[in-house]
């Protein structure tokens, strides 16, 4: 039996003025949506603005000689040639991967280590979830840096008790071979932000993948490397480009930490700070802007190899 067909009465002259009337009020609300729509988008296209603008005026800067005092001068590609002359490059480079090779994975493995302690059923766990989290909001503060310069210094609060146990401080501070070391620590201290990702994580699997492998005698060493591990994939991979963006674009606590110098004896040289002293202490805004450029290449590479590299190892459960 075929579908009955479905037949459309043309209205009458009422009924003609009310469809026209119907119909024009639905265009009417959606054009109302869309102006609020817009609207809504509105603060979001001004601020891409404010960073489109300077991300093209950067791009040509980038191939000029420009001091700020005189009109740029085109200069090609002069100023990315130079990064490979540049000795301080390398060492800000090498600063920058040694802090990034140390800090991200050693950070995420105190994060994942507390929210593992905490997922297990903690009184008070939204205390201690603050207590955790707080270091994160401020660890990259000032103030905060300047506290941990006062902790670490050589009559500081660190080398005291140390002293106290018959142990004697180095300089964390003034000795290059620690300097960096300290910077480290205070990155590892402010994991609570990744600790509580992991923890939210942790949450979304569910109990009953534990109760069965239990019960088929699977050890908890087990059962964190076959159910915690894969199912928290996605969690580890978020938390792993986070961490890699801002330990390559760190700044302040180097800043703060060697007094804008990069020292003691530039082992505190970021890649950012030795941009900020070429481009606002030098006023070399064209190879400045070049070294930025070269970094967000370096940012973008990172990522998208982590991207291509997640459908190795990332699980999702769909």
């Amino acid at each position: 039996m075929s579908a009955p067909t479905e037949v459309r009465v043309r209205p009458d002259g009422q009924g003609l003025v009310r469809e026209v009337k119907r119909r024009h009020g639905k265009r009417r609300r959606r054009l109302d949506d869309s102006r609020s729509a817009y609207l809504f988008l509105l603060p979001w296209i001004i601020g891409t603005l404010f960073t489109v603008i300077p991300f093209g005026v950067s791009l040509w800067l980038a191939f000029t000689d420009y001091n700020l005092l005189q009109n740029p001068k085109f200069v090609g590609i002069q100023n990315f040639t130079r990064l490979f002359q540049d000795p301080k490059i390398a060492t800000a480079t090498s600063v920058t991967l040694s802090y990034t090779l140390f800090a991200v994975p050693i950070g995420m493995a105190a994060a994942l280590g507390v929210a593992l302690l905490l997922n297990r059923g903690v009184r008070g766990l939204p205390i201690y979830r603050s207590v955790f989290y707080l270091p994160s909001l401020i660890g990259g503060s000032v103030a905060v840096v300047m506290l941990w310069r006062a902790l670490f210094g050589y009559d500081g609060v660190i080398n005291k008790v140390l002293g106290a146990v018959g142990l004697q401080g180095p300089g964390w501070v003034t000795d290059p071979n620690w300097a960096l070391v300290t910077l480290v620590t205070l990155s590892i201290w402010g994991f609570g932000g990744s600790m509580v990702i992991f923890l939210a994580g942790l949450r979304q699997i569910p109990r009953s993948y534990y109760e069965a492998a239990a019960i088929d005698g699977a050890s908890p060493v087990r059962q964190f490397r076959s159910i915690t591990l894969p199912l928290l994939s996605p969690v580890i991979f978020f938390n792993l480009v986070l961490g890699l963006i801002g330990s390559l674009q760190v700044f302040t606590q180097g800043y703060v930490f060697s007094g804008g110098s990069g020292g003691p004896a530039d082992s505190t040289l970021f890649y950012n700070l030795y941009l900020y002293q070429q481009g606002f202490q030098r006023f070399d805004m064209g190879y400045a802007s070049a070294m930025a450029w070269v970094m967000f290449v370096v940012i973008a590479v990172f990522t998208a190899i982590n991207f291509f590299a997640s459908k190795y190892w990332v699980f999702y459960d769909d």
